[in-house]
């Protein structure tokens, strides 16, 4: 299988409060979320309206938005958190996404590369992220870029990711 990769990808951190980073933040979010491995159901409204203040509240978020030809094309939503083992910052992607026009181009893997340099740059001592086990594209994206199933002792396993939704 080839990959055609763009040839101009360029990748910033977002500014929460320029209208045109803000409106790419929520547009790509939206994209993520009507695809089936974003749960299949668009940005409910006042979710949009509220999404990328109330990111630029939150201490240690970063997003990054990878533009192609000047156009949105994908976006990594972060946020630094610390490992006590470690006793240092950590970087958690929470949300990468691209376009359906960018994947296997290379958008997703500069992505990324740029996280990874963000993190190095903030003293984190590792990057996290959770993928749904049926999503093979990302998990074979993942691994190539480095990403590992995270265990303490073989023994006991691989972590899992659980939630709890509050009201």
């Amino acid at each position: 299988m080839s990959v055609s990769v763009v040839p101009e990808v360029a990748i910033a951190i977002a500014d929460y409060r320029n209208s045109v980073d803000a409106a790419a933040i929520v547009a790509l979010l939206d994209a993520y979320a009507r695809d089936p491995m974003g749960g299949g159901t668009p940005l409910a409204e006042d979710v949009r309206e509220r999404l990328v203040p109330a990111l630029a509240e939150q201490p240690g978020a970063f997003t990054l938005i990878a533009r192609v030809a000047g156009e949105p094309a994908g976006l990594a939503n972060c946020f630094t958190g610390f490992s006590t083992f470690a006793a240092r910052p950590l970087v958690n992607i929470h949300d990468i996404a691209v376009l359906p026009q960018y994947r296997s181009k290379g958008v997703g893997r500069a992505l990324l590369n740029v996280v990874a340099q963000e993190a190095h740059a903030r003293g984190a001592c590792k990057i996290t992220l959770e993928v749904l086990s049926g999503n093979e594209p990302a998990i074979a994206a993942y691994r190539q870029a480095g990403f590992v199933q995270y265990g303490l002792d073989p023994a006991m396993g691989t972590a899992q990711f659980w939630e709890r939704k509050l009201p």
